[in-house]
């Protein structure tokens, strides 16, 4: 037999406010794509933002064309090579449904179902970013473990390194991340350090306890060195994603461009730190709209005095969308999905 699936399992789903905003959908403007096909047979590979633009020109708006219920949107990943697609252009707003499953080979049938959901978004794209943590607040660091020495005085270490570790004060954690404070992330508005990113540098494994504890370098991703913190690595969490609109009008800029120069550019698939996190209302899963403030331009239809030299203000456009996959209180990280231009610090990010 053949996997099968139901509408309530779909991702693409609504995390909150569903049953008040379903009662407006009959009036919302749904955009389709003109060549939108009527079935679509999901393949290998696919992402679940990709499938929804095949169908729709505002990708984050396809859980509104499901007939869904409070209770039907717990559970977002659960859609599977071989499912077909079909749209509805007969209602208002278009609906989407899914046939049974297409019998692919034994192999992919005798796989557990949650190994071969499509995911929302290219996760090679942000894997290396969910489990090691971005952000520290300011001296967050300042009182973490310390490497105060390395086996033979070496400058750097890599796997299998030993290095000697202050400040453990009898902890019995065994496994740690090892980091370095980075740039400061500061507000483009308010010009606040909102925290500081960290460089992630590996992990290590404590091999004999004391004051200072022995510990070896498991992983490196760069060289690590005396002076470098440890923070406890806790267990991984494995987030559902539900892009979406966010329910309220969220404002904010683009920080920096992850691993760039404060200067540096970006594009889709960039990660780009944003001044908005928890507190703000942003949530795992938010899809907002990237745009620039329009130029200020001489007014040629308007007399130029000696005092004055009359402008005209170009609208802000848009041109790219961003989905949020990492929140903290005060910053959250973005995958560039869209984008029609470069990607600069100092962009703006609002509700689409």
């Amino acid at each position: 037999m053949g996997k099968s699936i139901t509408p309530y399992l779909l991702a693409f789903l609504l995390a909150a406010g569903w049953l008040t905003s379903a009662r407006t959908l009959a009036q919302a403007d749904i955009r389709l794509q003109e060549n939108a096909p009527d079935r679509y047979t999901v393949q290998r590979g696919d992402t679940l933002w990709g499938i929804a633009r095949k169908f729709l020109k505002d990708p984050w708006r396809w859980p509104e064309i499901w007939r869904l219920n409070q209770d039907q949107i717990r559970n977002p990943h659960r859609i599977y090579p071989g499912n077909v697609i079909v749209l509805n252009r007969q209602t208002t707003p278009p609906q989407l449904s899914v046939l049974d499953t297409v019998k692919l080979s034994p192999q992919v049938r005798s796989e557990p179902i949650g190994a071969e959901a499509v995911p929302a978004i290219p996760p090679n794209a942000i894997e290396p970013f969910l489990h090691e943590p971005l952000v520290i607040e300011e001296d967050g660091l300042a009182k973490a473990p310390r490497i105060v020495a390395t086996e033979e005085n070496r400058v750097h270490l890599g796997p299998g390194g030993i290095a000697y570790v202050n400040g453990l004060a009898g902890s019995g954690q065994q496994v740690w991340q090892i980091f370095r404070p980075g740039r400061p992330l500061v507000d483009p508005d308010t010009r606040q350090t909102l925290g500081f990113e960290a460089i992630y540098l590996g992990t290590g494994r404590i091999v004999r306890a004391g004051e200072p504890a022995t510990l070896q370098i498991a992983s490196a991703k760069q060289e690590i060195s005396k002076g470098d913190r440890l923070v406890a690595l806790g267990p991984p969490t494995l987030n559902q994603y539900a892009p979406r609109a966010p329910g309220t009008q969220i404002a904010g800029r683009v920080i920096s461009i992850f691993g760039g120069l404060a200067s540096s550019e970006g594009g889709r698939y960039s990660i780009i730190s944003v001044n908005r996190g928890r507190r703000d209302g942003i949530e795992h899963g938010h899809v907002l709209a990237l745009s620039r403030a329009g130029a200020v331009v001489p007014d040629p239809s308007a007399e130029v005095s000696r005092d004055r030299a009359p402008t005209i203000q170009l609208p802000e456009e848009q041109y790219g969308l961003v989905f949020v996959f990492r929140t903290f209180d005060a910053v959250s990280y973005a995958l560039v999905m869209e984008s029609a231009r470069p990607v600069t610090p100092g962009d703006r990010l609002r509700t689409p």
